[in-house]
């Protein structure tokens, strides 16, 4: 019988060509990912996924897999439902939408020189 854990069926990819029958919703329970945050105002990192009842229980197994051994200052245990991603095909989705150029500092090179032509074409009208 082939496991439904996902980190032996990685494991044994002679797992992946069995077939397994179709469980019901009751008979398993839900995967969440699981982030932790190992200093104060770092960055949450993912460590891994685990099957829980509830949120509840999947915050206190986390836990005990994830913070036991080393030094954790927040958990965070999010339903794998429930997280969002895109994919490489969806690129142009991050690709500035106008023209920002001022934003950067070669923006700014010419500026100096722009000025001094506002300033000159001011002195231009106010003599006429």
């Amino acid at each position: 019988m082939s496991s439904l854990d996902p980190r032996i069926r990685r494991a044994e990819p002679e797992l992946w060509t069995l077939s397994t029958p179709p469980l019901d919703s009751l008979e398993h329970w839900p995967t969440y990912e699981v982030f932790v945050q190992r200093m104060r105002g770092g960055h949450a990192q993912h460590v891994g996924s685990l099957h829980a009842p509830n949120p509840e229980m999947a915050l206190v197994l986390a836990k005990e897999q994830y913070a036991r051994r080393s030094q954790c200052v927040a958990l965070w245990v999010v339903p794998t439902e429930a997280i969002l991603w895109t994919s490489p095909a969806d690129e142009d989705l991050f690709q500035p939408a106008v023209d920002k150029s001022y934003r950067e500092p070669q923006g700014y090179l010419n500026t100096r020189e722009r000025l001094e032509k506002y300033r000159d074409r001011l002195q231009a009208t106010s003599h006429d």
